[in-house]
């Protein structure tokens, strides 16, 4: 069942204009509370910018946002990445945009292209993906059918994760909740009946075109 869309994992993309560098760095982040901490981190890490601006929205209905131009002129920064974000209709995402001034003014029309573009790059960079809210099955079985298994999950949007050898193989095995009965029947097929179910949780997972 689809929940909401968000990007995928941390990542960073530099623009330069009029020589001054726009480094975005953007990354999930589940509550306030954790975008909050990315942010200080950022800010410690550039602290030597002229400015760090932040932007995050979080929360399953997007209802958690916040912006700060950082010292840019009001609403030339802050603003327009936390635009960007909702347009894009993302959330549990934090975006922190680092400007390194090169000394020539870029106006405010021309600051908000510049921020928009860095945390655009940024985004498309981590990769945006559904999360959805899912089932987690783990299964133990024979050796002889984790390939098999393996070739078939790209095919059929299942993620085969924490996998153990053992005397046998014992993987966690994920796929959207609508689908739970499919993927039984699957590994049932796979296996003839001889994979044994070990434990079943309902999660939220990434999914990523």
């Amino acid at each position: 069942m689809f929940l909401y869309r968000s990007i995928n994992g941390y990542a960073e993309a530099e623009y330069v204009i009029e020589k001054s560098r726009f480094i975005a760095h953007a990354s999930p982040a589940e509550t306030p509370e954790e975008a909050r901490l990315f942010v200080n981190e950022i800010k410690e890490k550039y602290r030597d910018a002229n400015h760090n601006v932040p932007a995050f929205v979080c929360g399953a209905g997007m209802e958690h946002q916040w912006q700060s131009d950082d010292g840019e002129p009001s609403g030339t920064s802050g603003m327009p990445v936390l635009r960007l974000i909702t347009s894009e209709e993302l959330t549990n995402i934090v975006i922190v945009v680092t400007r390194y001034f090169g000394g020539i003014k870029l106006g405010t029309g021309g600051l908000a292209r510049a921020y928009t573009h860095a945390a655009k790059l940024a985004i498309e960079k981590a990769g945006i993906c559904e999360v959805r809210e899912s089932v987690k099955l783990r299964y133990s079985f024979d050796y002889a059918y984790l390939a098999k298994l393996q070739n078939i999950a790209a095919e059929k949007q299942i993620e085969i994760s924490n996998i153990e050898y053992t005397e046998t193989v014992s993987a966690d095995l994920i796929c959207d909740s609508s689908r739970k009965d499919e993927l039984v029947s699957l590994i049932g097929d796979l296996s003839g009946g001889k994979a044994l179910l070990l434990s079943e949780e309902i999660v939220n997972a990434k999914y990523c075109k």
